[in-house]
C-alpha cells in the first residue's frame, strides 16, 4: 500500500514537471469569480459607442451604411441614367469609384479602426487600361439590380459564374464587387451577395436563424455553422462569462470536445483562419448585443496578430466598411512570443522565422494600430529578435488537453492577456 502511494506521488511530480507551471493553477472558482469581473467590466464599458461622425477629423473619410433593396435599385437606377445622359451627350462615361489603396487609408485611433479617406479613382471605359474593369463593374451592378427586384441571396461564386469568361477570375469579380459597395455607398451584405459558411461557434448561446433556435451547446464538436446572411440571426441568449476567439479549427476541436465552455461558461467561435465576412459580423454582433469581453487565441507568429488585428481594427481592403465589421477591445490572450519561455515550450516546436515572416514582423509595428498598443509592441518586438514562432499547436507537446487543462486556465486565472 506504502509503495503504491509512493508511486502515485512520484506520478504526480512527473506529471507536473512535464506540464509546465499547473502547480500554479488554482481552483476553478478562483477563476469565474475573475471572469465574472471582467464580464462586468465589459458591460459596464459598453454603454456608449463612438463612431466616425462624433470626430471632427481633418481629413475627410467615407463610411457606408446598411441599405434596404428598395435603394439599392434606385441607386443603381439614377447612376445607369446618369450614365445613359453622359453617353447621349458624347462624353463616354467613366465610374467614379472610392480609391481602396493603402494610401487612402487612415488609422483612427479614438475609434481603433482603419477608415476609408474620400480620394476617388477615374474608371472610364473609353480607356485602353480600364476598358475591362468598367466593363465588370457595370455587369456586377446589373446582376445587383437583378438581385434587389428579385429579393434573394447568391454566393459569390454564383456571381462569378454568371459570366466566367467576363471576370476570367474570382478575385477580379469579388474585388469589384467590393468597389460597387463603396460606390453606392453600403455594406456588402447589403447587395445579398454573401460568401459560402465558412466560421463555426459553439459554446454557451441560444440564437435564431431565419427563424429556427440554435443551442450551441447541443451542436457536438463540429458546433454551428454561422450564417453567411447576418439578417437571419437574431435573439442572442447567453450566460457566457466570455467570448473566446480562436484562429485555427484544431484549437477549435480541441476545446469543444474537452467541453471547455462547460467547465469556463464561453462561446468559442473560429473563422479557421483569415477571417471572413460573416465571421466577424457575428463576432461583432455578440459583443454588443451581449456585452461580452472577448479573448483572442491565435499563433505566436506575424500573421496571428494579422488576423487578431483584422478582427479588432478592420481589414485595408474593407476599410469602407469597417464600422460593421471590427469588434472593438479584444483582448490578446495567447499564443504570444514571451509564453514560448514562460512555458517552457520545447525547441523542435519552436520554428524559425523566415525572412518574409521578419519582414511582416516588422512591417507591423510600423503600423500605428500596433504602436498604440505597448504590449503589443513589447511582444512583436521579442519575436523579432528572437526569430521564433510557434503554433498553438506546441502546447501538445506537454499532452493533447494541456491546452484546456493547464494553458488557458492559468492564463485566465493570472489575467494574462493585451
Amino acid at each position: 500500500m506504502a509503495d503504491k502511494r509512493k508511486r502515485r506521488r512520484a506520478d504526480d511530480d512527473s506529471d507536473s514537471e512535464l506540464q509546465p507551471l499547473k502547480d500554479q493553477l488554482k481552483g476553478d472558482p478562483t477563476i469565474l469569480k475573475i471572469l465574472t469581473s471582467l464580464k462586468n467590466a465589459a458591460s459596464s464599458s459598453s454603454s456608449s459607442t463612438l463612431t466616425l461622425a462624433d470626430l471632427k477629423l481633418d481629413t475627410a473619410c467615407r463610411e457606408v451604411t446598411d441599405l434596404s433593396l428598395d435603394s439599392i435599385q434606385s441607386k443603381i437606377e439614377t447612376l445607369s441614367i446618369e450614365i445613359a445622359r453622359s453617353i447621349l451627350a458624347g462624353n463616354g462615361f467613366s465610374f467614379q469609384v472610392p480609391s481602396r489603396a493603402a494610401t487612402n487609408q487612415l488609422y483612427v485611433p479614438e475609434l481603433d479602426r482603419i477608415v476609408l479617406k474620400d480620394k476617388m479613382s477615374s474608371r472610364p471605359y473609353a480607356n485602353v487600361a480600364t476598358v475591362r474593369k468598367a466593363a465588370i463593374t457595370a455587369r456586377i451592378m446589373q446582376l445587383i439590380h437583378q438581385l434587389s427586384l428579385k429579393s434573394i441571396h447568391v454566393t459569390k461564386r454564383d456571381l462569378f459564374y454568371t459570366d466566367v469568361k467576363l471576370f476570367q477570375d474570382q478575385t477580379q469579380s469579388d474585388s469589384v464587387l467590393d468597389d460597387v459597395s463603396c460606390i453606392l455607398g453600403c455594406t456588402r451584405s447589403s447587395l445579398n451577395v454573401i460568401a459560402s459558411e465558412k466560421g463555426v461557434v459553439v459554446g454557451r448561446i441560444i440564437f435564431s436563424d431565419n427563424g429556427d433556435m440554435i443551442d450551441c451547446t447541443k451542436m457536438g464538436v463540429g458546433g454551428k455553422a454561422i450564417p453567411p446572411n447576418i439578417d437571419r440571426v437574431g435573439d442572442m441568449q447567453s450566460d457566457a462569462l466570455f467570448i473566446l476567439l480562436v484562429e485555427k479549427d484544431a484549437a477549435y476541436i480541441r476545446l469543444a470536445e474537452d467541453r471547455f465552455y462547460n467547465r469556463f461558461p464561453c462561446i468559442i467561435v473560429t473563422a479557421k483562419g483569415q477571417p471572413d465576412v460573416a465571421t466577424r459580423l457575428f463576432l461583432r454582433k455578440m459583443k454588443t448585443e451581449l456585452k461580452l469581453p472577448v479573448l483572442a487565441l491565435v499563433d505566436s507568429d506575424p500573421y496571428g496578430l494579422k488576423i487578431l488585428s483584422v478582427y479588432g481594427c478592420g481589414s485595408k481592403n474593407m476599410s469602407y466598411d469597417s464600422a460593421n465589421l471590427t469588434t472593438p477591445d479584444i483582448k490578446w490572450l495567447g499564443v504570444r512570443p514571451s509564453d514560448l519561455d514562460k512555458y517552457n515550450i520545447p525547441e523542435q516546436c519552436r520554428l524559425p522565422m523566415s525572412e518574409q515572416d521578419i519582414k511582416t514582423g516588422k512591417d507591423m509595428l510600423e503600423e500605428d494600430f500596433v504602436k498604440k498598443n505597448p504590449g503589443w509592441v513589447e511582444e512583436l518586438n521579442l519575436m523579432v529578435k528572437t526569430k521564433q514562432k510557434a503554433e498553438i499547436q506546441a502546447l501538445s507537446s506537454f499532452g493533447f488537453q494541456y491546452l484546456t487543462e493547464v494553458y488557458l486556465p492559468l492564463k485566465l486565472q493570472q489575467q494574462d492577456w493585451l
